[in-house]
């Protein structure tokens, strides 16, 4: 259960973050979030188990919708389209 409650105050956590203007595009406030989250999640998949920790991990993915877009993009334009492999 508390867990789950501090999921649900890193989510609000974030949207405030994300409600105060940057000069970075809230970049340094989005690798804060990580280095906050990814304990939260590991911290809720051991005590509540797999399917609710993937809920939790859909829930910050939806947060970092554009860091996980570029890193897509990264990802297919450096490591899948190679062409000296």
């Amino acid at each position: 259960m508390m867990s789950l409650l501090a999921a649900a105050l890193w989510v609000v956590l974030a949207f405030v973050m994300q409600s105060i203007p940057s000069d970075d595009n809230h970049w340094r406030r989005a690798y804060v979030l990580m280095a906050i989250g990814l304990p939260i999640l590991i911290w809720v998949v051991v005590a509540n188990g797999a399917w609710i920790g993937l809920a939790v991990f859909t829930l910050g993915a939806s947060v970092f919708r554009w860091p996980l877009y570029y890193l897509y993009r990264w990802v297919r334009d450096n490591l899948l389209t190679r062409k000296d492999i």
